[in-house]
């Protein structure tokens, strides 16, 4: 079973050797520090922590867009992909910024990130007709889900 958790100090090792080797478990903590504050560039955030039997196999993120919109980041360890934990996530992040009013759920997906297009279609969002290139120059879909 699939549950969701703030990421805590406890952490840090599990941060660093699945995602950012190379920061220090200081420069880590202080990340978990400043996902916990639920905010980022003035706008609504939260991480959690993608638990099974205990432990974290993963990350979701929670990124607001307006007050009825937000984007959710499913991100799960190489080791552990291809066992339905990001599906699980997704349901559960879902569940969750429902009780926190959100009403629409927006993402950005590469257009070569097969599984990712595969894993939204399964849980029902819809893709726009036309695609772009987004900050950092990929070719993005755009994928959303009223919720």
């Amino acid at each position: 079973m699939v549950s969701l958790r703030h990421f805590s100090s406890e952490d840090c090792d599990t941060i660093r050797r699945n995602r950012y080797p190379d920061l220090s478990c200081d420069e880590t903590c202080r990340m978990i520090s400043e996902w916990n504050t639920l905010q980022f560039g003035g706008r609504y955030f939260e991480m959690f922590a993608v638990i099974c039997d205990g432990d974290p196999v993963g990350s979701v993120s929670i990124c607001e867009h307006s007050r009825s919109a937000c984007e959710i980041g499913p991100d799960i360890f190489p080791d552990q992909r291809g066992k339905g934990f990001a599906a699980a996530a997704m349901e559960l992040a879902i569940m969750h910024v429902r009780e926190k009013g959100y009403r629409l759920v927006i993402q950005q997906i590469r257009k070569d990130n097969k599984a990712s297009i595969g894993l939204h279609e399964k849980l029902g969002f819809e893709k726009l007709d036309s695609s772009y290139f987004n900050r950092k120059g990929n070719e993005v879909l755009l994928y959303f889900k009223l919720i």
